[in-house]
């Protein structure tokens, strides 16, 4: 029951309902107070987090089926930490990714989530409550979502070890990342991390600039390469990240990379430009390449996929009408509308069963179990992603997630590692 209002937390979304039937027979209950729906109407929501999820469309969505007016704002991902932890009072919203939770949750800033007020907590993929994708599946290195999804109480600032009632974060979107390639310029099949280091590609090559992430796509190059042992890629020792920046250093030195990007439409530039030829990259960053009309594919690699996933995290000083705003906003992203979004971009929805109900059949087919597609595939703003016949990269759901090495992460030495990072871009 809702604390506020002696509501069921199933009642107020009358306009995801509306929008595609999702919440159909959901016992959605009518006739609440008035004044409770007028007042949530007048709430606003201030978010912020990195431009991957921070989206016009879903602000406008959200408003038109909630009343529920979310301000947005877009930064990088240390920009995002740092503010996450200095500007606790600036935001109602954290939008952040699971490495991310791991700096930001110890600190206070947040507060943890109700499950009994998370409408679709028990539908979530189980990669964010267990860690695995099936009961067969083993836990990826790294800071995999599961590692700190709960708290051990609604006071505690400590990760618990198992699922309980307390969680950091609803999960919302998350992927399995790889190389992109140009393949009408490599000259060659990609088949492994290790071919973002060869000399073929000399001056053609790019890694991204976020050290808790670039650290990992260096680790799958160092460790295909057969030169770096790690006991784990997630958690390195002083040693492992000498050795894995010494190797890159030595890579940068003999001119391999072109650039180091940091935002999306660098990545996009440097493909489109024919500048790079290989690099770390993000789907939808390909999916925009090959809108223009230009060659790019997402290569899965035989080492398997670097993994990173983001949720909604609430601020600590939420109480009271704007709390409950947060959960019905949460519940509302949650239900269908904004799953199929992200998934038509190329990114995954956390709660699946619902975000299906808001794709046709053919999209789903393509997009989730890796069919070719019936139709021309088309872009949340309508604008032609693939040609009917086409099959996504990587393949299924179950294929991409199924074949995750690590996930981004934050390693005990992470101050150590940032150093080191940033002394090799500057060699």
């Amino acid at each position: 029951m809702d604390s506020k209002s002696g509501l069921t937390r199933r009642g107020v979304l009358k306009g995801a309902a509306a929008a595609g039937g999702a919440l159909a027979g959901s016992g959605a209950i009518t006739g609440f107070p008035t004044i409770w729906a007028q007042n949530i109407k007048n709430i606003t929501l201030r978010q912020f987090g990195t431009g991957v999820s921070n989206l016009n469309a879903v602000a406008e969505k959200c408003k038109q089926d909630t009343g529920i007016t979310l301000q947005m704002t877009a930064l990088d991902s240390d920009a995002v930490t740092q503010r996450a932890i200095t500007q606790p009072n600036s935001y109602d919203i954290a939008d952040i990714e699971y490495w991310i939770c791991k700096k930001v949750f110890p600190r206070g800033v947040l507060q943890p989530m109700d499950t009994r007020r998370l409408k679709y907590f028990d539908q979530v993929v189980p990669i964010f409550t267990t860690g695995k994708l099936t009961p067969e599946s083993v836990i990826a290195q790294g800071t995999a979502p599961n590692k700190v999804s709960f708290v051990e109480s609604q006071a505690s600032l400590k990760f618990a070890k198992a699922p309980t009632q307390w969680f950091t974060m609803m999960p919302t979107i998350y992927n399995a990342d790889t190389l992109g390639i140009r393949p009408d310029l490599v000259g060659r099949p990609i088949t492994n991390w290790r071919d973002l280091a060869d000399t073929s590609f000399k001056g053609k090559a790019s890694i991204l600039n976020i050290p808790s992430i670039g650290i990992m796509d260096a680790a799958m190059v160092c460790e295909s390469l057969g030169r770096v042992k790690y006991v784990d890629k997630g958690n390195m020792t002083r040693a492992e990240i000498d050795q894995t920046m010494a190797l890159m250093t030595d890579l940068k030195k003999q001119g391999q990379f072109r650039a180091f990007w940091k935002t999306f439409d660098e990545s996009v530039n440097l493909m489109v430009s024919g500048e790079v030829v290989i690099q770390s990259m993000w789907s939808p960053a390909v999916a925009a390449v090959r809108s223009k009309g230009i060659a790019c594919t997402y290569q899965p690699l035989k080492e398997g996929y670097r993994a990173w996933g983001g949720g909604l995290g609430l601020a600590k000083h939420l109480k009271g009408l704007e709390l409950d705003a947060a959960y019905e906003y949460i519940n509302w992203y949650t239900s269908g509308w904004v799953g199929a979004y992200l998934n038509r971009q190329g990114y995954y929805s956390a709660v699946l069963s619902t975000a299906k109900q808001y794709m046709a059949p053919y999209e789903w087919a393509f997009w989730m179990e890796g069919k070719p597609a019936e139709k021309d595939i088309l872009s949340p703003d309508g604008k032609l992603m693939e040609k009917a016949g086409a099959v996504r990269d990587g393949g299924s759901f179950t294929e991409r997630m199924g074949h995750v090495a690590c996930w981004n992460s934050v390693m005990d030495e992470d101050k150590y590692m940032v150093e080191k990072w940033n002394e090799f871009i500057a060699a």
